[in-house]
């Protein structure tokens, strides 16, 4: 029983001590610093959204979330003119969800869903290979037990200065975020 107790706390510990370390790390870095590849294959600066809200989501194309697709668009079509993008990053960490290469990502994004936001290239967002940007934005949002991003259709809402505010679970639907991404346009 004593084991398995301090076990338990060193692996609650060991998480914690994790987390505070890779909030350090982030505490010197800016949204803007960091770049990605489009779906295109074109690196793309994030200093190009500065002075937008941003909202940044690992997506996948056959995932039970995938039709938050739809409720995204939708987002990006009713703010898009007043200073709001959605950053779309496709991931297959989870199960195998998005299998698919570049080109297929994008062919299933227009035709499926007439996507129009920002796609970028796959990516990693957790472990060794975890994309940059993914490390800043886990650091600075944590999440419930460990910083790691659960599942697709993680959300992460970023003010107009670049400063990330608020993280969403894969369940919270993007019409449920209205509310927050109206407040952040209401302060630009």
């Amino acid at each position: 029983m004593k084991f398995n107790i301090a076990t338990l706390f060193l692996s609650v510990f060991s998480v914690f001590s994790s987390n505070a370390q890779e909030k350090a790390n982030a505490a010197g870095q800016s949204f803007y610093n960091f770049k990605a590849k489009s779906i295109e294959g074109k690196e793309i600066s994030m200093s190009q959204y500065k002075g937008k809200v941003v909202l940044i989501v690992n997506t996948a194309s056959k995932c039970g979330f995938t039709p938050q697709y739809e409720g995204l668009e939708t987002l990006y079509k009713k703010y898009e003119s007043k200073g709001f993008v959605i950053l779309g990053f496709p991931c297959n960490q989870f199960m195998s969800q998005e299998p698919g290469n570049e080109a297929d990502i994008a062919k299933f994004c227009s035709l499926k869903y007439n996507v129009n936001f920002p796609m970028f290239a796959k990516i990693d967002v957790n472990g060794d290979n975890t994309h940059p940007l993914y490390k800043y934005l886990k650091a600075v949002l944590g999440g419930t037990m460990g910083n790691d991003v659960k599942w697709n259709f993680t959300k992460f809402l970023l003010d107009s200065n670049g400063k990330p505010v608020k993280r969403f679970a894969p369940t919270v639907k993007p019409e449920e975020i209205t509310e927050d991404i109206e407040k952040l346009i209401e302060q630009k």
